[in-house]
């Protein structure tokens, strides 16, 4: 039986993790002043820069404004972040 409530405190667990994780990424967003559409326009931005070199998945992009650690204090900073899957790259 004792099995049975590790199982649902593991699931409680990451639930609760998803959603500290959730609140953490909107403070930041209000913190750094980033509505979503502000998210947009760099999205939509990057997309006009990038496609000029490279063809890219766009259903598997993600972007998104977290925190980071800055190298030369370890103060944690807003940072933006950008996994771009690439398909090819174009010649020129």
């Amino acid at each position: 039986m004792m099995d049975v409530f590790k199982l649902f405190s593991r699931e409680n667990s990451s639930s609760k993790n998803v959603a500290k994780e959730r609140l953490r990424l909107v403070l930041v967003h209000d913190r750094t002043n980033c509505s979503p559409h502000f998210l947009e326009m760099i999205k939509g931005d990057l997309l006009n820069v990038i496609s000029d070199y490279i063809e890219i998945d766009e259903d598997g992009l993600d972007i998104k404004i977290s925190k980071t650690k800055r190298s030369i204090d370890d103060a944690m900073v807003p940072a933006l972040i950008a996994n771009i899957p690439i398909k090819k790259m174009k010649a020129k």
